[in-house]
């Protein structure tokens, strides 16, 4: 398996964010990728630097405006006033329902907020970089399974499975499980499979994906119910347009044990056999372990063992994105789990 990992993750690094309405220290941090990292030394695998530049594949999963702000907004935000290179930009106001997006404000905290599905999403100085580079291993490891590596996995962050058409959210800025189906269709594959195992649903990726056959997208995770991102995830969302039927939601309770998750994933498994794809995009949260800080699944270590066996055997070239997974102290063992599962079951 072919791993990536960028140096730039760390350039990524706000301070705090609002989570349930409090100010409070950012859950999503370069620790979490630290982490991972030193146990995959440990288990002596070798880390890469990507390859591709994800730049031709960006604006066809994103919105040329909304990748315009992201790629500009800490100059905007200092063109504002110097002294902001001290300030956390969030977000105040945003452009729901009867309110108008087609128009971009000047303002700098509005087009914030047009571009923003929360305000739990902290900019940085460095947040560009770090995104783009994320984005860069992602295409990198569809061309990985392009030259015929049965694996390859991005130990990177931020995560992405948030990030929709033309908008940021949930720790999520570039969207890489799309960048990756998007890289893999333009590399030849007829049809792509994503799978999304976070324990909150990937609602950008939907999005993208919602109106498309040759992209199907699966998803286990917490209810939106009561479990963010709230306002997507249902089990009656099956796609539009070309793509209905190509969209597979499976909401769990809060509190869902393994075994619960594990029939869940079975059922997500036959989909995405059922859809005979070329090729796998695993969005891979982390965050359905049962010491996770913000979510509510009751998965152990071993159970991410199995999870990387149960993938391997759909016998796919498999691109596996890092996404939450929030118990940063665990999440290099986890992750480790997952790798060793897959490879074990090869």
């Amino acid at each position: 398996m072919r791993i990536y990992f960028t140096e730039q993750q760390a350039q990524h690094a706000p301070r705090d964010e609002f989570f349930r309405g409090q100010r409070v220290p950012c859950f999503e941090n370069p620790s979490r990728a630290e982490f991972v990292r030193a146990a995959l030394l440990a288990r002596g695998l070798a880390l890469h630097a990507p390859e591709a530049d994800s730049t031709p594949l960006l604006a066809q999963v994103h919105a040329p405006r909304y990748l315009d702000f992201l790629r500009t907004a800490w100059d905007q935000w200092l063109a504002r006033d110097p002294a902001n290179a001290e300030v956390q930009p969030f977000p105040s106001v945003w452009p729901v329902r009867t309110l108008r997006g087609d128009v971009e404000p000047a303002d700098f905290v509005a087009r914030l907020g047009l571009y923003s599905m929360d305000n739990g999403s902290p900019l940085a100085a460095g947040t560009w970089a770090a995104a783009k580079a994320g984005a860069d291993a992602a295409a990198s490891a569809a061309q990985a399974l392009g030259r015929g590596e049965r694996a390859a996995f991005c130990a990177t962050r931020p995560p992405g499975h948030h990030a929709g058409p033309d908008f940021m959210g949930g720790y999520c800025f570039i969207n890489n499980a799309a960048v990756a189906a998007q890289a893999l269709r333009a590399g030849g594959a007829a049809r792509v499979a994503v799978l999304d195992v976070d324990y909150h649903h990937g609602n950008g990726t939907q999005a993208i994906f919602y109106q498309r056959a040759d992209v199907l997208f699966v998803s286990l995770h917490g209810d939106p119910r009561t479990e963010y991102p709230f306002y997507l995830g249902h089990a009656d969302e099956t796609g539009a347009g070309e793509g209905i039927g190509f969209n597979l939601n499976l909401p769990l309770p809060a509190g869902s044990s393994a075994a619960q998750w594990f029939d869940a994933l079975e059922v997500a498994c036959t989909r995405v056999a059922r859809h005979r794809p070329d090729a796998l995009v695993v969005s891979l949260g982390l965050d359905t372990y049962a010491g996770d800080p913000i979510s509510r699944f009751q998965l152990q270590p071993a159970d991410f063992t199995r999870l990387g066996r149960r993938l391997a055997r759909l016998g796919l070239p498999t691109a596996f994105i890092l996404e939450g997974g929030y118990a940063a102290a665990e999440l290099g063992e986890n992750a480790v789990r997952v790798i060793q599962g897959f490879n074990d079951e090869e």
